[in-house]
């Protein structure tokens, strides 16, 4: 019941609804090109002339993890918040009186 009252906003096709509706349809492209692009980079690294994957390239520094790191908490710290105002929280950023919860 209290999936269903978070899914539905319950049972009112308004505000709570909505917004997850529409967050969750605007982020899906995003996610799909997000987790396309982690594919081509780490399957399609290699290249079809290097089918094993042996390393020829020894003399180049690599890049320090923490700078990818780094960015990658930021970003996902930064989604964590937006997500959850735009899922749980739709009205914090908005007029009060503008939500109306179902009865």
């Amino acid at each position: 019941s209290d999936i269903v009252y978070w899914l539905w906003g319950g049972f009112a096709v308004d505000n709570a609804t909505l917004t997850r509706f529409f967050t969750l349809h605007f982020l899906l492209p995003f996610i799909i090109s997000g987790l396309s692009m982690i594919h081509l980079l780490f399957l399609h690294s290699t290249g079809s002339s290097n089918p094993l994957g042996v390393n020829s390239n020894f003399d180049k520094t690599p890049f320090h993890p923490y700078f990818s790191v780094k960015d990658l908490v930021g970003i996902i710290m930064f989604f964590i918040g937006y997500m959850y105002v735009c899922l749980q929280a739709p009205w914090f950023l908005g007029d009060p009186e503008n939500f109306i919860p179902a009865n």
